[in-house]
């Protein structure tokens, strides 16, 4: 049975640690001319040049983040105590957003038609500043402060969007292709946990991570439709590097084809991908319907296994998920966000022989809550009803 998630809608205007932020126009509009004094407020990412209200009263204790104004306003604006951040041309990317990316905007400018399309989207066009401006520790302190109130504007909005859902994350390597046994067996997985209210969580790019969103996106359609999208997804280009199928000139136009083909306009299933212009060469995945992209890797990292609160699965992976697994279970260790959740790792053989992973893991946990959350299996249904079977609350 196909059982969405209940969804919190977010309100254009609310307070948050008694600060309005509102990002909306016409709530901006309607708190601008409302009663004086106004309450302390912060908007955010708002064309306000034609708006009215903004040149009259104290705007004393308010914030303006990544908002459009004239000249006037923002003199009268700082003059009566707001603050104003506001985004320099030769930046690409918004310092604060409202809400989450789509993969609509990342990937705008992608040409099909060309072998190169990805170069011109708005998502190559932000890896090239990142690069130009200092990969992780830019020179300009302005740059690094617009990066870290970027992330923290991702961060806001992607808890906003997890509101009322129950999250799951999986985790594993990028370098798992399409055609590859485990990217269908992920993409299976997802799609069950989709259709019973789930809302899948990955780091956002190729591998097993796109697998993710693939099967959240398959969802929607019937369970043979899929195979039919793994069997568009799996060819390559002659002489394509193994294990780095991210980098073929096609890779994006096959996931382009598949959404063409299999459209999901007003998804009842969502999907968040949370990648990284770290990695910047490896384009994020297109079929996850909302994207909490970042520039500080570490922050991501331990954001994306903090808000997955009904459990993680670890596919496959190297150093990375490796430590991934370390990370949720230090989490779970010291119960940093709450409560601790599952831990199911697939693949008996690999974690406990290949990366023996698990007899440190479960040494580790001792008596702790959370041993008894831990699950190494080859069996994929296995995997999907220990994440069934939790109970938060317990």
């Amino acid at each position: 049975m196909i059982r969405p998630a209940p969804r919190v809608a977010r309100r254009a205007d609310h307070y948050r640690f008694g600060v309005l932020e509102i990002d909306s126009l016409d709530s901006a509009i309607a708190w601008a001319t409302g009663p004086s004094p106004r309450p302390p407020a912060a908007l955010r990412a708002l064309d306000l040049r034609d708006a009215p209200g903004f040149e009259d009263g104290s705007f004393d204790g308010c914030l303006f983040l990544s908002c459009l104004l004239t000249p006037a306003q923002a003199g009268f604006l700082t003059t009566t105590g707001a603050a104003i951040v506001r985004d320099r041309p030769e930046r690409p990317y918004t310092a604060h957003r409202a809400r989450l990316y789509t993969p609509d905007e990342l990937f705008a400018g992608f040409d099909p038609g060309r072998p190169d399309g990805y170069d011109a989207t708005f998502d190559a066009l932000v890896y090239r500043h990142w690069e130009r401006t200092g990969r992780q520790h830019p020179p300009a302190i302005d740059e690094s402060l617009a990066r870290r109130l970027h992330d923290h504007s991702i961060t806001e909005a992607l808890h906003d969007a997890l509101a009322g859902t129950r999250s799951v994350a999986i985790m594993g390597g990028h370098g798992l292709e399409r055609s590859a046994p485990g990217y269908a067996a992920v993409a299976r997985i997802a799609r069950t946990l989709t259709r019973d209210g789930y809302t899948m969580l990955s780091g956002g790019g190729p591998g097993a991570m796109e697998a993710t969103h693939l099967g959240a996106w398959m969802a929607h359609f019937a369970d043979d439709d899929l195979e039919a999208a793994l069997a568009v997804l799996a060819p390559r280009p002659f002489g394509a590097r193994p294990g780095q199928e991210y980098a073929d000139d096609d890779w994006l136009h096959r996931a382009f084809a598949v959404r063409e083909r299999w459209p999901v306009p007003d998804p009842t299933f969502h999907s968040i991908g949370i990648p990284t212009w770290m990695y910047g060469h490896e384009p994020p995945a297109a079929f996850a319907t909302k994207i909490a992209k970042y520039f500080a890797n570490s922050v991501r990292e331990e954001g994306l296994l903090a808000v997955a609160t009904h459990g993680v699965l670890f596919t496959r992976g190297s150093a990375g998920t490796v430590q991934e697994i370390f990370q949720e279970a230090t989490q779970n260790h010291y119960e940093s966000y709450g409560a601790p959740s599952p831990m199911v790792l697939i693949d008996v053989a690999y974690w406990s022989e290949v990366l023996p992973v698990w007899p440190l893991l479960t040494s580790l946990a001792g008596e702790r809550p959370y041993r008894d959350l831990l699950v190494l299996t080859d069996d994929h249904d296995a995997a999907v009803d220990a994440i069934r079977t939790f109970e938060p609350h317990r």
